[in-house]
């Protein structure tokens, strides 16, 4: 998969805007605004990456989000390193975990990141097979990206 380095396509549903890649696609089933979980969006590549985007409200704490994520990981992949993890984009400050696991023989990565508004309280995770995230990797951070500068 070539990556292209515009991202001309834009997300604008459920209060949150971003750019993706024109090759990757939107889950349409993960836009249910009434799940428990919050709002949220699944983008995902031609290949292995996904990159989900799950806003909360503002309470919801970002240890507790983690905590669950981690715990959803760790109940399907039993052996898994786990590393907390400081990004900044944008001049804004996002932390969360760097995950690896095995499955199906290959390494996979995973990343969390979080962050809070005055208006709500966003997680992260995005994944790929270790061989996709060079390429992925970007990408996943350009999105983020993307929804920091259009939440200013």
């Amino acid at each position: 998969m070539e990556t292209t380095q515009s991202m001309p396509t834009v997300f604008n549903q459920l209060g949150i805007r971003f750019e993706y890649p024109d090759n990757w696609s939107v889950d349409q089933e993960s836009l249910d605004p009434t799940t428990a979980d919050g709002e949220q969006v699944v983008i995902s590549s031609p290949n292995t990456a996904f990159w989900q985007l799950s806003k909360h409200p503002h309470e919801a704490e970002l240890e507790g989000l983690f905590d669950e994520a981690l715990s959803a990981l760790r109940s399907v992949y039993h052996e898994m390193e786990v590393a907390p993890a400081h990004d900044t984009l944008d001049d804004r400050e996002v932390a969360g975990f760097d995950v690896s696991f095995y499955c199906l023989d290959y390494t996979n990565t995973s990343w969390l990141r979080g962050f809070k508004t005055p208006e709500a309280t966003y997680l992260v995770l995005c994944q790929a097979e270790d061989h996709e995230l060079e390429r992925a990797g970007p990408v996943f951070r350009a999105m983020l990206a993307s929804v920091l500068r259009n939440l200013q």
